[in-house]
């Protein structure tokens, strides 16, 4: 997946007008939005339509599903008949509830990102001791995108030594929870933004800095 200045929308906002005049600001610096739980149950899936058709942008419906086989194959139907282009799951539920996952995007046409290790302090007590095995069952199923993250570069750089340097990893936690965009492109391919950007008194001078401060 080819992201525009390397830089993926987070937009948690939980108003759709609000995330559109938001989005409206910056489309022309980025192509790619990251929708979550917080917009999609306030405003339902309908959210995905209005990006994609308004803006003809790629998304990413980050709903970090985990759950038995059965389930997260419903959801991941749902999502892409929806018009997702791709879904970001849980690997710590283990190989038959991803894979499931994968089946389904693989019917589509559509992508898997599969959600490694997280970004705040909180992941430390149990995600991350198992990160790295679930990059390997990545890689063991074929998948070739990954999340992994910005706040934590030598786990970022163990994921990338893992997934291998074709493999795509996007990394959440740069900006207000700490991490460095420059720094954190040594490793991964886009960055995750979110707050920085939509809760800044000028979105468009916000993402222009962190541009910038990439090149």
């Amino acid at each position: 997946m080819d992201v525009k200045n390397n830089i993926i929308l987070a937009m948690d906002l939980m108003n759709l007008l609000d995330a559109y005049e938001i989005v409206e600001k910056i489309a022309k610096e980025i192509d790619t939005i990251k929708i979550g739980y917080p917009l999609t149950l306030a405003e339902g899936l309908k959210s995905i339509q209005v990006f994609k058709e308004n803006f003809d942008f790629k998304i990413i419906c980050d709903y970090k599903v985990a759950d038995i086989p059965e389930t997260n194959s419903k959801i991941t139907n749902l999502t892409f008949d929806a018009g997702a282009d791709a879904i970001i799951t849980h690997g710590f539920v283990g190989r038959d509830s991803v894979e499931a996952c994968v089946d389904v995007a693989d019917s589509y046409g559509k992508e898997i990102f599969l959600l490694t290790e997280m970004s705040h302090p909180g992941a430390k007590m149990f995600i991350q001791g198992v990160s790295e095995d679930i990059a390997k069952m990545g890689i063991d199923l074929g998948i070739e995108n990954y999340v992994a993250p910005s706040t934590r570069l030598d786990r970022l750089s163990n994921i990338r030594k893992i997934v291998g340097k074709n493999s795509f990893i996007i990394s959440p936690g740069v900006g207000t929870q700490g991490g460095n965009p420059k720094d954190t492109l040594n490793y991964a391919n886009a960055l995750i933004i979110g707050r920085s950007i939509y809760e800044s008194d000028n979105p468009e001078v916000a993402i222009t800095k962190i541009i910038d401060s990439i090149n």
